[in-house]
């Protein structure tokens, strides 16, 4: 199993469990080095100060904080640690809500929780309470040399925690929001009809980078001393004028596309598909 990121415990009222957070989710993809074009050799970087002139070693590096331009205070790693709160060890659930209320835009990362063997029963009974009741925990938690409010979720027989944004790092852009126009009826009939058609049941392994498959292919293309072959691109789309049209035509394109995928499925289960409202 992976080294876990956190490890402490988790309180709600008068119950404590210990708890060990594991990364949940990792962007990857292909990683380039940077190398000398004349040679094809490995740069490398080097931490060098200008007052000295010359190169130092990691172990001279302190961290440092501009109060004021080109004036620091340094902060030494035994100082952090003495004003680290109680939430560094310990992650008490503040309160429950309504999964529904909390809106997405506030989630950070990902990580899954798995209890101690000593923890193993309020965990189970914490995470049974959550899917029956459709709560979701708040709770404050240290890491990384910052505390954050996380959100706990049931998920698969298990908890999940996410971190969240504060509602200060949350951005508002001006001007967002759906502008103030009149739709017809027809018009947003039509619209819902195409939703429809395009509508599928959440699958996430049916979603790749095809970037990153290119990459690669690019990647083996050169190895084998191949030519590389150009993706077609889209072609430019004129402004839409008659949105119904353009409408009605995207619904059409869209007919039958579905219809063998969801014949093969309803013979396969000899289920009824779900209905869509």
């Amino acid at each position: 199993m992976a080294a876990s990121v956190w490890s402490g415990y988790l309180t709600f009222g008068l119950i404590s469990m210990p708890v060990r957070l594991f990364s949940g989710a990792r962007s990857s993809g292909i990683s380039f080095h940077m190398l000398h074009r004349d040679d094809l050799q490995r740069i490398k970087q080097q931490l060098y100060c200008p007052a000295d002139n010359r190169v130092v070693e990691r172990s001279e590096i302190v961290k440092g904080y501009e109060y004021r331009k080109d004036e620091y205070v340094v902060v030494e790693p035994d100082e952090i640690k003495k004003i680290e709160p109680k939430t560094a060890k310990t992650m008490e659930i503040l309160e429950f809500v309504k999964s529904s209320e909390v809106d997405p835009v506030f989630f950070e990362s990902s990580y899954y929780m798995l209890p101690e063997e000593a923890g193993r029963r309020p965990y189970g009974l914490l995470t049974t309470a959550l899917e029956k009741s459709e709560y979701v925990a708040i709770a404050e938690l240290t890491m990384h040399n910052r505390e954050y409010t996380v959100f706990l979720r049931p998920h698969e027989g298990g908890l999940m925690l996410h971190t969240m944004y504060y509602a200060e790092e949350v951005r508002k852009v001006e001007g967002f929001g759906a502008p103030d126009i009149e739709l017809k009826d027809a018009e947003v009939k039509v619209a819902h009809q195409l939703i429809e058609a395009l509508a599928a049941d959440w699958d996430p392994e049916k979603y790749h980078d095809t970037f990153q498959d290119n990459l690669k292919k690019l990647i083996e293309t050169k190895l084998e001393g191949g030519t590389i072959a150009e993706v077609e691109k889209p072609k430019k789309l004129a402004p839409v004028v008659d949105l119904m049209a353009a409408l009605k035509q995207s619904l059409a394109d869209m007919e039958g596309k579905k219809k063998p995928a969801a014949t093969t499925r309803e013979a396969a289960g000899g289920k009824k598909s779900r209905a869509r409202g």
